[in-house]
């Protein structure tokens, strides 16, 4: 299942958010969305986890949990519609 997690400091890196959610479960891939021209964090991400159970716990305890002096937004993450 794969979430989003909103409201990040600008100074949170993938190592906490992935320590965070690993607390759960496994995580299979953990990213922060970062601006292509300063490579600074937009302050939004994803994380990946394979089994559906770990990761509903997950997102159930760390929404609204602060992280970093922000406190994180988690919800399930919507598939984007392809571009075509």
């Amino acid at each position: 299942m794969k979430l989003l997690i909103r409201n990040l400091d600008r100074s949170t890196t993938e190592a906490t958010i992935k320590n965070l959610f690993e607390a759960y479960g496994t995580v299979q891939f953990c990213t922060i969305v970062k601006d292509r021209e300063t490579s600074s964090s937009k302050g939004f991400g994803f994380v990946e986890m394979p089994k559906v159970g770990e990761a509903k716990a997950a997102m159930k305890n760390l929404n609204g949990k602060e992280v970093d002096g922000s406190k994180v937004r988690v919800k399930k993450a919507e598939q984007r519609a392809d571009m075509d």
